[in-house]
């Protein structure tokens, strides 16, 4: 691995990755502070209102645990994009970003090899969603244990987060993919956005029940599910599988393909 490449991509990065984990933590805080009787039935009151709208976005079921109320307000919508935005974004720089600006000939024109240049960006890429999942976990349970001690199910609710970050790391790696292969930066964004969006779309018209309900088993989607993982349900251990595999696979096709794939730089 390239340390000093490593070094550069922190630096470059701190920006994007503190915008995006301030929103975060902003928004976690404000969910766990809502936690309470009175908002709760408001909440209620907006479900019955809207049901469809509402299941679309996995916010149908409040649930009478503070981890279930997590669940349904943090798992369906938030932690899903934003990280997204944030990989999408950060995936496509790191790769596509240097061979579209010109840089990449002066990285591979240094004495190292293109799988150190390529495997330093992947390992920072998994590394980044790995402490920003991290520390949105970490400060959602601080802040549970100071407004509601004792309340939140530490250990099912690692296994959440646990099953959200083999989500993104499946996810991130075929962002990954895309940018190690795509012909210009346009065409990278294009793919690396439309795709997952488009899955998240079809995975919110199968939550809204009906005809659509089976559409979301097309989707990666379909392998996060949060109440099998919070019950610590043994199908869960092979989404997780599942979801490990797609990411390995993706990644290691990135590096391949960028190893041998022919740069006009």
């Amino acid at each position: 691995m390239n340390f000093t490449l490593l070094k550069h991509e922190m630096l470059a990065t701190v920006k994007l990755f503190s915008i995006i984990l301030a929103v975060l933590m902003l928004y976690i805080i404000s969910i766990v502070y809502m936690y309470n009787p009175e908002m709760s039935n408001t909440l209620k009151q907006l479900t019955e209102t809207m049901p469809e709208m509402m299941a679309a976005f996995g916010m149908s079921n409040i649930g009478d645990s503070l981890i279930e109320f997590l669940s349904t307000y943090l798992y369906g919508f938030l932690l899903l994009i934003l990280p997204l935005v944030f990989m999408i974004m950060l995936a496509n720089k790191l790769i596509m970003g240097y061979i579209d600006n010109g840089s990449m000939a002066y990285l591979i024109a240094t004495p190292n090899t293109r799988f150190k240049i390529v495997f330093t960006q992947a390992f920072f890429l998994v590394a980044s969603i790995f402490i920003l999942l991290s520390t949105t976990t970490l400060a959602t349970i601080i802040f549970s244990e100071i407004l509601f001690p004792n309340e939140l199910d530490i250990t099912a609710f690692l296994t959440l987060n646990i099953g959200l970050f083999f989500l993104h790391f499946a996810i991130s790696g075929y962002c990954f993919l895309v940018s190690c292969s795509s012909k210009d930066l346009r065409t990278s964004y294009a793919y690396s956005t439309g795709v997952p969006i488009l899955f998240y779309l079809i995975e919110a018209l199968g939550n809204m029940g009906g005809s659509l309900e089976k559409l979301q088993y097309f989707t990666i989607y379909s392998l996060f599910d949060p109440e099998k993982l919070m019950a610590q349900d043994s199908s869960s251990i092979w989404m997780l599988g599942a979801l490990f595999l797609i990411g390995m696979l993706c990644y290691m096709l990135a590096i391949r393909v960028f190893v041998k794939r022919d740069l006009y730089l």
